[in-house]
């Protein structure tokens, strides 16, 4: 299992938000670069990045910063990159930057023919990852203000034997708030698809990922008890690689 530890970005800067409320951010530091090599030198070989503000906006905002991470890490670390991905051009301006995996959410779930073209596209194989943003099962859009009636099993079964890179599920409920994973919501996921899950939305501690590791998700994504110092880097990695 990877451990994906995240930085989201707002104005070039490195923040976290609760429960993917704007007005309820904290920031952490001014070097999103600094961060990735942090994480770097504890182990990590993947890093989740979301840019918030073209996750409002649909237009790429913190490429300066994407960029500086991209340097930063050197070619041996991929890098996960959600937030504003609702077209191809955007999507592909990503991958220029040298983004291993774009995340698709709200625009998937909104224009489901157009996102089945852009999986089926060879080039792009393995490098989109679908994101799964529920509260109670129930999926929900654009800035999670909209709940869907689907639920996040349901989408997660149509994509079997799609060629993505992963399925992103996020608890929104728990987002930000350390009040740990949502296990069994997550392996539901697992369980529904043939796709790497990778869980979000609210780790607290190293039992959180001895627990993703057990349900057998590929990844789970930890930021806020980074930032907080509630758990090692170093320590989860391993675990993760037991």
């Amino acid at each position: 299992m990877h451990i994906l530890p995240a930085i989201d970005l707002r104005n070039g800067k490195v923040v976290r938000l609760e429960l993917g409320d704007y007005a309820r951010q904290t920031q952490y530091s001014d070097s999103p670069a600094a961060v990735a090599e942090a994480f770097v030198a504890a182990g990590a070989t993947w890093i989740h990045v979301v840019d918030l503000d073209a996750a409002l906006t649909g237009k790429p905002a913190n490429t300066a910063a994407l960029r500086d991470i991209r340097q930063a890490v050197g070619s041996d670390v991929q890098i996960e990159f959600g937030g504003g991905a609702r077209n191809d051009a955007f999507i592909e301006t990503m991958l220029g930057i040298g983004v291993d995996r774009v995340v698709v959410g709200s625009a998937a779930l909104k224009d489901w023919a157009w996102f089945e073209r852009l999986v089926a596209r060879p080039e792009l194989a393995g490098k989109i990852a679908l994101g799964l943003d529920a509260r109670d099962g129930k999926l929900a859009v654009n800035g999670w203000t909209e709940q869907l009636s689907a639920t996040a099993i349901e989408v997660a079964a149509k994509t079997k034997g799609w060629p993505l890179g992963a399925i992103v599920y996020t608890d929104i409920s728990r987002d930000g708030m350390l009040s740990g994973i949502n296990v069994p919501a997550t392996a539901a996921i697992v369980a529904a698809s043939n796709q790497a899950v990778i869980a979000s939305g609210g780790l607290k501690d190293i039992e959180d990922v001895r627990l993703c590791l057990a349900a057998g998700c590929a990844g789970v994504i930890i930021g806020k008890a980074y930032y907080e110092g509630r758990i090692d880097l170093s320590e989860a990695i391993a675990v993760a690689s037991s």
